[in-house]
C-alpha cells in the first residue's frame, strides 16, 4: 500500500471499480452498484483520490475522449486492494467475538 495505514472508504471502492477500467462518471456508478446504494461518491472526492491515487501510482490515466479521463488500476494498486481486503477480512474474523458475546 502507501505506508499510510489503512485505506479510506473511497480509495477502497475506486480501486474496486477500476477492476474494470473507466472513467469518472462510470466509476460512481459503479461504487455506488458494487456498495448496493450505500456509498454515493460525489465528484470532488472523486477526482481528489483519483489525483492522489494517480501520483501513487495505485492507478494510470490510460487516454481521453473529451473531457472523459478514462483510467486503470495498477498492478501496484491490486496488491494495495487486495491487502487491504485481506485486512479487512482479518477483523472481521476478530468481531466474531461480538456474536458470540450475544449469545
Amino acid at each position: 500500500m502507501t505506508g499510510q495505514g489503512p485505506m479510506t472508504e473511497a480509495m477502497y471502492y475506486i480501486l474496486l471499480s477500476l477492476l474494470r477500467p473507466g472513467h469518472g462518471y462510470g466509476m460512481m456508478q459503479r461504487i455506488k452498484e458494487l456498495s448496493g446504494g450505500r456509498l454515493v461518491m460525489g465528484p470532488g472526492t472523486l477526482y481528489g483520490v483519483l489525483s492522489r491515487m494517480v501520483k501513487e501510482g495505485m492507478i494510470v490515466l490510460t487516454g481521453e475522449e473529451g473531457r472523459r479521463k478514462n483510467y486503470a488500476i495498477t498492478e501496484a494498486g491490486k496488491a494495495a486492494l487486495l491487502a487491504e481486503y485481506r485486512r479487512l477480512q482479518c477483523m472481521v474474523a476478530d468481531g466474531k467475538i461480538l456474536e458470540e458475546e450475544e449469545s
